[in-house]
């Protein structure tokens, strides 16, 4: 899979066929940007359920000063630090643990959350209610899924899309959102 977009653009990064893994495709990558802005610079970004990296490399290939990545899968994660060595990303640290989990014990706050769990997890409703918290003022958390998802009545949707069978939006908590 490549980069789109940043320093590291028209890179590639590998990562195993790992069952239930999707990355995240280049033009869902290139909306989201769009979204977010084509540069991060400055800002601190949490990719809770890494898989290929995608999201998090792109991130950091587009400026952002932290990327932490989380992915529990320990062959992937193997993975996701070998991409960082390979990339020279400095910016970038990753943690092999639950993406949950980690939320639990996570300090400090993020700019932009990056959430692509599982097609098959509960995770969402979950890990929405934890996030508030682990945001900055002007904080979003980025949604993908396999189906449409609504978040409760605390989110607002800022932008939203779907590209063949993946579903995407951004998300700000609802006291933020005026």
């Amino acid at each position: 899979m490549r980069i789109i977009g940043g320093e590291h653009r028209r890179r590639f990064i590998e990562f195993p066929d790992t069952a239930g893994l999707r990355p995240t495709p280049d033009r869902v990558r290139e909306t989201l940007f769009n979204w977010l802005g084509q540069t991060l610079y400055g800002k601190h970004c949490l990719d809770l359920f890494a898989g290929s990296g995608a999201l998090g490399f792109e991130a950091a290939s587009r400026g952002a000063e932290q990327v932490v990545m989380v992915e529990k899968d320990p062959a992937v994660f193997r993975a996701l630090q070998a991409n960082s060595r390979k990339l020279g990303s400095a910016n970038v640290a990753q943690y092999c643990a639950d993406g949950l989990e980690f939320v639990l014990q996570a300090h400090g706050q993020f700019d932009v959350i990056f959430l692509d769990p599982p097609f098959l997890s509960d995770y969402l409703p979950r890990l929405l209610p934890l996030l508030p918290g682990k945001l900055t003022p002007e904080g979003v958390v980025y949604v993908e899924s396999g189906k449409g998802f609504e978040p409760d009545a605390n989110w607002r949707v800022v932008k939203r899309a779907k590209a063949g069978k993946v579903h995407y939006q951004l998300l700000k908590p609802e006291q933020e959102a005026s």
